[in-house]
């Protein structure tokens, strides 16, 4: 799911000298379009046909994409099981457990697409903390009307998601749990290793510090079954 932490998660990932993942392959809607060339674009992955910078010198023991769940995984998810069981696919789920703070990261970013803030380009993901310092200055004011409805509808497709995949051979990973967790290199079935990130975390500070509606925000969950996503918590270094 967008802005739960998964190109940073990626990058972990790849400083594995055995792991190889390739992106966000269906970000093109050539390829998928519909199931047809979806399974095409799979098989040339798992074919180890598909050469990009992950791409390593070393044993490769795990090989992949990041798939958001926006570019057709959902729509075609029956005949993408069948695949992914029929292959031997490990799936690794990536949420976050606080949507409040996934939602001010997608605001925030979707302001940047256009304002352009870091010498007029766009960056999603940022390597210094300078460049981090000016992202996160923009704060962001939240439609209160419709955030209960939001937060439940991002919640259902999580679950959802978990439902329709839950024959595969999956692992359920959450971004406030991502540091110091050597499950997921077990999981994969690759040697332990310190992994390392170059990426620098935009949002740091406290939740009423990113949100320009703060007060109406606490005031609108306060009391609600989403009152725990105000004490802000995210990962800990």
């Amino acid at each position: 799911m967008q802005r739960s932490g998964s190109g940073w998660f990626e990058t972990l990932l790849n400083s594995h000298p055995n792991i190889s993942s390739n992106g966000e392959i269906f970000n093109r809607m050539d390829r998928r379009e519909n199931i047809s060339p979806i399974l095409g674009t799979l098989d040339k992955l798992y074919n180890l046909d598909w050469l990009t910078s992950a791409a390593k010198n070393e044993c490769t023991a795990a090989f992949g994409l990041k798939w958001m769940l926006n570019q057709g995984i959902l729509d075609n998810h029956d005949d993408i099981v069948s695949y992914l069981n029929k292959k031997g696919v490990s799936v690794l789920f990536l949420f976050r457990r606080n949507t409040l703070r996934r939602l001010i990261s997608v605001l925030a970013n979707d302001y940047d697409r256009d304002a352009k803030q870091l010498n007029g380009t766009h960056k999603s993901h940022v390597h210094s903390k300078e460049e981090a310092e000016i992202l996160a200055k923009f704060k962001p004011e939240l439609d209160t009307s419709t955030l209960i409805t939001n937060i439940r509808n991002i919640e259902k497709s999580i679950r959802d998601c978990l439902d329709h995949f839950s024959t595969t051979r999956h692992m359920t990973l959450y971004y406030e749990d991502i540091i110091g967790n050597n499950n997921v290199q077990q999981f994969l079935r690759v040697p332990v290793r310190k992994l390392t990130s170059r990426q620098v975390k935009i949002h740091t500070r406290p939740l009423p510090d990113l949100v320009e509606n703060w007060e109406q925000v606490n005031s609108k969950l306060n009391g609600t079954e989403f009152a725990r996503f105000l004490d802000g918590s995210d990962y800990v270094k």
